[in-house]
């Protein structure tokens, strides 16, 4: 009996981790679907409140400010770390050894400020996405699950949670993956892909229990067929890599002037910059008839499609998003990136007389790759998200001419070098708390 019962907690010791690591992977799934679906409501609600009465349209010269605002100071004084994107916050857990420094970083509670103040800036207008802060709720689950279980892999378990997060999100599984091994690792980890890929299954059946099997932006069918088509290829690419290239230098730079200007009252600045980054957006969105207003899904489906838009709406898309970025409110930019590419690949479409579609999708991957300098998520999440199985070589060497062109212009990543500033914090809180510097 007493054999028996040892034999028992020797199991339970074995498969505690397991199972906690499983339901993890599961609650980022379901999670995931959930925040979609807010965000999603929370932005048409946003329409609905703008588009009603015959000054409708000037409410967000007062709404969007005022969120911004709200959004910047609740993300300092309540949610702090839960700032932009999330994905540089994953990027820099993995790099501290310490669990207090990744906690500051990656919790339960900093996930649900993450949704709570993403949903409000796309209530307000903001031009951003979820996917981004969908990286670090996954990686705040997942390291929570790590706590709770007993699992001693912390960095894998953060790169498992971030790829679920980015799999569930676009419902995009293969991106996942490769998101993980070449954004956030940046190498090739035999044991954590082996965390990676249980996790993406598992979170991918879970959203695909919720809401079915779907494809993000439809299911399109073009491919390069003609000269001008090939020529479209090039020109996409080295445009996007080079537009990519300006937001990602320019991302950076404007980030560590910000942070060194905020420095002497970083509460009552940063709100206060976060209020006329608001305005800004607002007068923009407004001008472009508000169609850069949000993560801009519903336009690049529709010129994705074939559909013709403003010849200037990716430049208002672009300086919606950047606004929308350095004012400080929680919003990663991975949606509204899509749309600046599609859109500046329909602007080429138009200027060159080539087909809409095809070169929205090559614009798309340009500018996409350029900005994270990702080239395979690039080319394997537009893949997946598209469903286009024809135009596969044209959509990886435009996102392979995004890559070299941004590389050459900004040789560092940017989320690499958001990352370095949560790197830093911590390292300082480690010497303030006199413990040793890893």
């Amino acid at each position: 009996m007493f054999r028996r019962s040892r034999v028992m907690r020797g199991s339970w010791r074995v498969w505690k981790p397991r199972i906690v690591f499983w339901i993890g992977a599961i609650a980022i799934g379901v999670v995931s679907v959930g925040f979609a679906w807010a965000a999603d409501q929370s932005h048409r609600l946003f329409e609905a409140i703008t588009g009603t009465g015959s000054y409708g349209f000037l409410l967000p010269l007062v709404l969007t400010p005022l969120g911004f605002a709200l959004c910047a100071w609740l993300a300092l004084s309540v949610f702090p770390n839960s700032q932009g994107s999330g994905i540089p916050q994953a990027i820099a857990a993995r790099h501290l050894r310490e669990d207090k420094d990744r906690s500051g970083l990656l919790s339960l509670r900093l996930a649900v400020g993450k949704i709570v103040l993403t949903i409000i800036g796309l209530f307000c207008g903001a031009s951003i996405g979820r996917e981004g802060p969908t990286v670090q709720v996954g990686a705040s689950i997942m390291l929570a699950a790590a706590r709770f279980g007993g699992m001693a892999q912390a960095r894998g378990l953060i790169l498992a949670g971030s790829a679920a997060g980015i799999a569930a999100a676009f419902n995009t599984p293969l991106a996942g993956i490769v998101f993980a091994i070449e954004e956030m690792s940046r190498t090739y980890e035999s044991r954590a892909n082996g965390l990676v890929l249980t996790a993406v299954i598992l979170s991918g059946l879970a959203a695909l229990g919720l809401v079915g099997s779907y494809t993000y932006f439809g299911e399109t069918s073009v491919m390069a067929i003609s000269r001008l088509d090939w020529l479209m290829v090039a020109v996409c690419g080295i445009c996007g890599g080079a537009l990519g290239a300006a937001f990602s230098a320019g991302a950076l730079r404007a980030s560590q002037r910000v942070r060194r200007w905020a420095h002497p009252n970083p509460l009552k600045r940063m709100v206060g910059l976060a209020a006329v980054c608001g305005l800004a957006v607002a007068t923009i969105g407004i001008i472009s008839g508000g169609e850069t207003f949000g993560t801009g899904y519903d336009q690049a489906r529709a010129m994705l499609e074939g559909d013709p838009i403003s010849p200037v709406f990716f430049i208002e898309k672009l300086g919606a998003t950047f606004l929308s970025m350095i004012s400080g409110i929680p919003g990663g930019i991975f949606a509204p990136s899509l749309s600046v590419g599609v859109g500046m690949g329909a602007t080429l479409a138009a200027i060159f007389g080539s087909s809409i579609a095809l070169s929205a999708l090559l614009g798309m991957a340009g500018y996409f790759a350029g900005v994270v300098q990702a080239p395979m998520t690039a080319f394997v999440i537009i893949i997946e998200m598209t469903g286009d199985h024809e135009a596969v070589i044209p959509i990886m060497a435009a996102s392979m001419l995004g890559y070299i062109t941004s590389r050459m212009l900004s040789p560092e990543p940017l989320y690499h070098g958001l990352s370095r500033a949560f790197i830093a914090a911590g390292i300082r809180a480690r010497r303030a708390d006199g413990r040793t510097v890893a």
